[in-house]
């Protein structure tokens, strides 16, 4: 099931539809509407008498999406705003639960492809990385206000770079004479100081701290999961290692009773499981998906599935 919008192709598309498992009539979020790829199909999946809620922070990925469904249905509610205001949305649009949820947390291919957004540094353009142009502090600002424990906080723990103090020294040595401005002229300057080998770690850090992504998902997953209906399910595409991490680690925890640690007999339950996993080892894409669409090779996928009542 092949599908190009703009030069977009949405990753693992047909494993994800076969979790989700949707049927007409139910009630689905797109939490990464992105080009609307993934949302499409489940408007179509879903048919007239269900109904989508979708989320996406880039404004103009939205009015993309927005006319993408469109040629589909009616039956969708968009919302401007990050998934981490999930439930609060949803409960305003009367909705109580939900059959099945989708987290694609890669990068849109307008993020990647256009130099404006401030995310490759394989392209020259202003260090931004916002997802939503409207809102926050750019990579710029972080790099040339903040202190160097914060940003040496921020490479170590977003970044994984070892030398991270190292880094944000020279960072404040830097700006002081030159402040940072353009992606070229980062990029160049974090080859300098630990060598090319870094930089993607270096952008991906920059781009975490910008949109506050993993503080995002955590929130966004934990009440995804409370929303679910009885069998409903939860699709994650995670494409580093620390979104991969948390996911893993809250499916865990969820599809295992939480027990009292001064309970003597480890008998009392303080939080029944709620989950039960769909995927042991995460999915990853074919061979076949790889050769049409490269940027997929990153990207694993862990789905669950709400129990029908807590396990007791």
């Amino acid at each position: 099931m092949q599908e190009i919008y703009s030069g977009h192709e949405p990753v693992l598309l047909r494993e994800s539809l076969a979790l989700l498992d949707l049927k007409p009539g139910q009630v689905a979020v797109d939490c990464t509407l992105g080009l609307g790829g993934h949302s499409s199909e489940i408007l179509k999946a879903i048919g007239p008498k269900g109904h989508l809620y979708a989320f996406e922070r880039d404004e103009r990925n939205l009015k993309v999406a927005r006319s993408r469904l469109e040629k589909i249905g009616n039956n969708f509610t968009l919302f401007h705003d990050n998934f981490s205001s999930l439930t609060d949305r949803l409960r305003r649009e009367g909705a109580s639960h939900a059959d099945a949820i989708l987290f694609d947390l890669g990068l849109s291919s307008p993020h990647i492809d256009e130099a404006s957004r401030g995310f490759s540094f394989l392209r020259e353009g202003p260090l931004d990385m916002r997802f939503d142009t409207a809102q926050g502090k750019t990579a710029a600002d972080l790099l040339n206000t903040l202190g160097e424990a914060q940003l040496a906080d921020i490479f170590f723990h977003f970044g994984e770079i070892h030398a991270s103090r190292k880094l944000a020294h020279a960072i404040l040595q830097t700006r002081k004479i030159n402040p940072f401005q353009t992606t070229t002229q980062f990029a160049q300057f974090v080859r300098e100081t630990l060598g090319k080998s870094i930089l993607p770690q270096a952008f991906q850090a920059l781009r975490i701290a910008v949109n506050e992504e993993l503080m995002a998902l955590e929130l966004g997953l934990n009440q995804a999961i409370e929303l679910l209906a009885p069998h409903g399910r939860v699709v994650v595409l995670s494409y580093h290692s620390l979104e991969d991490r948390l996911v893993k680690q809250t499916f865990k925890q969820r599809s295992t009773d939480l027990r009292d640690p001064n309970d003597t007999f480890g008998t009392r339950v303080l939080r029944s499981k709620s989950l039960s996993l769909l995927t042991k080892k995460p999915i990853k894409a074919s061979a076949e998906e790889l050769a049409r669409n490269p940027r997929a090779r990153s990207a694993v996928l862990r789905a669950a599935e709400r129990l029908a009542q807590p396990s007791l």
